[in-house]
């Protein structure tokens, strides 16, 4: 099996997240020209600026990177069709089923990656054609499934074998523990955004970061879980009043008023307790700024310590 990185033509065998209204093209470059793979998230964009920050990212950075479009969007055709035309090295997808859009997006010479929460979705992508998926447990930030990262990537990784399609884990990982088990599971590397969002280059307001950081464990909780739109934030204000509406019967209208706008809230303006803290367990772990190279090279160097000591142990 290939590790990602020589798939994608990377130093590290790590995909940044597509993370509506943070992952701009600047970001998107800095993570690249860090060795890992950068996404252009057009989550929080407009068809015409997803264009601007293609072009910004290719203008900053020579190494291959990606962008990812969630099929919810309802400029999700012409983006794709964006994709296509800006010949993007890396597609990936979320929230929706890229089938109209795989063969345009392979005769471009685009290598595509859906993110998909469970099996049945997974053979459902293979049948298209697509290059490989990444399968994202529950553990990660934003709109989440249900299956947890331990069970739902061997399973994936098993189902794919006989398409002889590689598997990318996402959700949960954040040192070099979490990329071993990655690897043990049956993954070829690693999809990362809450560790992301502690760099010195992610673009979220400072008051974002800080939030991250003083997360503990249990600081995460999933809105939306009931009305089947399941988002997974740090708690605040916005969240406790969020849920306990849900849990009253609130309907879908009254309940958008919590969340409109609310990322762009916490993003742009470092609100946080009306604004939408996205961010997965694994924030508990995370304790200080740093440049990306610095957490890309702990993570290597993290799993390979990690593997000497189980060897070491006899494991």
């Amino acid at each position: 099996m290939k590790k990602l990185n020589e798939i994608l033509g990377t130093e590290f065998p790590f995909i940044q997240g597509g993370m509506a209204n943070i992952a701009t093209g600047e970001f998107a470059a800095a993570v690249s020209n860090a060795g890992a793979l950068g996404l252009v998230g057009a989550g929080g964009m407009t068809a015409d600026t997803l264009r601007e920050n293609i072009r910004t990212c290719r203008r900053l950075t020579d190494k291959p990177f990606g962008v990812n479009i969630m099929l919810m969007h309802p400029q999700a055709a012409e983006m794709a069709k964006i994709a296509a035309e800006e010949r993007v090295p890396v597609v990936t997808t979320g929230a929706g089923n890229p089938g109209a859009y795989v063969e345009m997006w392979k005769n471009a010479g685009c290598k595509v990656f859906p993110v998909i929460p469970a099996v049945v979705l997974a053979k459902r992508m293979a049948a298209l054609g697509v290059d490989g998926v990444i399968a994202e447990g529950t553990e990660s930030g934003g709109h989440v499934g249900e299956m947890t990262t331990m069970a739902l990537v061997p399973q994936v990784a098993d189902a794919m074998r006989a398409h002889g399609l590689p598997v990318i884990a996402a959700g949960g990982v954040a040192d070099g523990r979490g990329l071993l088990a990655a690897y043990a599971l049956g993954a070829c590397g690693v999809q990362l955004g809450t560790c992301l969002l502690v760099s010195e280059e992610c673009p979220i307001h400072e008051n974002y970061k800080n939030a991250v950081l003083k997360a503990k464990d249990s600081d995460t909780v999933v809105t939306g879980r009931i009305g089947g739109t399941p988002v997974r934030i740090l708690k605040n204000r916005m969240a406790r009043e969020y849920v306990s509406r849900e849990k009253a019967g609130a309907d879908k209208m009254e309940l958008e008023q919590y969340t409109l706008g609310s990322l762009r809230r916490a993003v742009f303006d470092g609100d946080t307790e009306a604004g939408s803290l996205m961010a997965g367990q694994v924030a508990g772990m995370l304790h200080e700024i740093r440049p990306l190279r610095a957490i890309f090279e702990d993570l290597q160097a993290g799993c390979r310590a990690q593997l000497a000591h189980l060897d070491a142990l006899g494991v």
